[in-house]
């Protein structure tokens, strides 16, 4: 006999509830988005904007004003000078006009036929500034006695600028030309290639030696708890002072590593680790490796320690070694922990910037693609095509993500 189980009505109180609960929780929900789901809007648009890192700023007509000349009595005569430019080497500006408030005891000898002033307003119509526009206009006066007594500034009252312009950020030109260009060449494909390396062998070699550390620390034994804040060390230590340290240590001239190698007899001559590949990379590697593992020691000790341990009593029973225990009972309980922190861990190494950058710059073949990102976006000015490599990286990451968890390990809901 078949039975169904009719679906629980929700009333009215249950319906309030819920109606509470996400009223509640709209607040965080839409911060959260607006943090994630704005920056990420803004670096498309960019990535297919053609525009330079001065172009983020729309273009503004700027004014520089001063006095010049010698004026020691009554009667003597200087200039008034206005110093004129538009900020933008690529937009005009349209419709530019001043208007200023002149010091008092000042009387205009000579006004710029452009210019207007009603008592001491003035007021100029420039109409409009091409691109890189310079122009210094001069207005000369004669000033009196309460003039030359007061020492007046002219930039007391600032002069107000007023004018439109086209700024390439917000404007409808696209381009594919920052795709075409981050594309086209060898070059993108060994970063590729060096951002892979990094990230996969950085992450697996974390999770190996967080494994072997959280086995070896899985038995309670004296002085536990000093090992256990030294594994800490790595993670917990600011990134520059551990950067610092390693440059230094490895140095070919003056580094510690060198020397000791070269007294043991294996090196006949030093080697400069962090500036000639592939050493730099296999370096930033190891760094990687050895910075990071404490995270994933922490989580798979905290897994093993929540493992029943009547299975590894029926084990020692029937005659199990110590590895046949660690593959057939430990590694199916940790596979859950295990994908999840490769995940995470993989996903941030792919990310990593300051790692490198701290121990090589980016150069000796290790440049990674957000290392490409800084450079195109800041050294180079190029912010189009650093929001392009950005884009390339989310691509990349979404793929990988989509890709382990529809074929990835389905151990505790993944």
């Amino acid at each position: 006999m078949r039975t169904s189980i009719a679906p629980k009505d929700t009333g009215p109180l249950q319906k309030r509830e819920a109606k509470l609960a996400w009223g509640m929780l709209a607040p965080t929900l839409i911060s959260a988005s607006l943090v994630v789901i704005l920056p990420l809007i803004a670096i498309f648009w960019i990535s297919f904007k053609p525009i330079g890192l001065a172009d983020l700023r729309v273009p503004t007509p700027k004014v520089y004003e001063r006095i010049r000349g010698d004026f020691n009595q009554a009667g003597d005569e200087a200039e008034l000078q206005y110093r004129l430019t538009n900020s933008s080497p690529k937009e005009a500006i349209t419709g530019v006009t001043m208007r200023d408030v002149l010091p008092e005891g000042m009387t205009i000898l000579q006004l710029d036929q452009r210019c207007t002033l009603e008592g001491r307003n003035l007021f100029c119509d420039f109409g409009d500034l091409e691109p890189g526009y310079r122009e210094r206009i001069k207005i000369p006066f004669s000033a009196n006695q309460a003039f030359i007594d007061a020492d007046p500034n002219p930039r007391d009252s600032v002069a107000q600028l007023t004018g439109s312009s086209n700024s390439v950020l917000f404007d409808a030109t696209f381009t594919l030309d920052n795709f075409i260009k981050i594309f086209d060449g060898r070059e993108f494909w060994k970063v590729i290639g060096v951002t892979v390396f990094y990230a996969v062998f950085g992450t697996i070699g974390a999770l190996v030696v967080g494994l072997f550390a959280a086995l070896l620390l899985n038995k309670s034994f004296r002085g536990q708890g000093i090992l256990r804040g030294l594994f800490l060390f790595p993670y917990v230590a600011p990134v520059i002072a551990v950067a610092f340290t390693w440059v230094t240590l490895f140095d070919p001239f003056s580094g510690s590593a060198n020397a000791l190698l070269i007294q043991m007899g294996a090196l006949d001559q030093p080697i400069n680790f962090f500036g000639q590949a592939p050493q730099a990379l296999i370096m930033v590697t190891v760094f990687e490796i050895w910075r990071y593992f404490p995270m994933s020691f922490l989580f798979i000790l905290a897994r093993m320690q929540s493992i029943d341990t009547d299975m590894y009593e029926a084990a020692d029973m029937d005659g199990a070694s110590p590895f046949q225990k660690f593959w057939y009972l430990s590694m199916p309980q940790l596979l859950g922990i295990i994908s999840v922190l490769f995940l995470l861990r993989f996903i941030w190494t792919f990310n990593k910037f300051d790692d490198i950058f701290l121990l090589t710059g980016g150069s000796a073949g290790t440049r990674t693609l957000t290392v490409s990102v800084y450079e195109q976006a800041f050294a180079i000015s190029n912010i189009g095509a650093g929001a392009a490599v950005a884009v390339v990286i989310f691509a990349i990451l979404v793929v990988f993500s989509f890709f382990f968890f529809k074929y990835g390990s389905q151990e505790e809901g993944l």
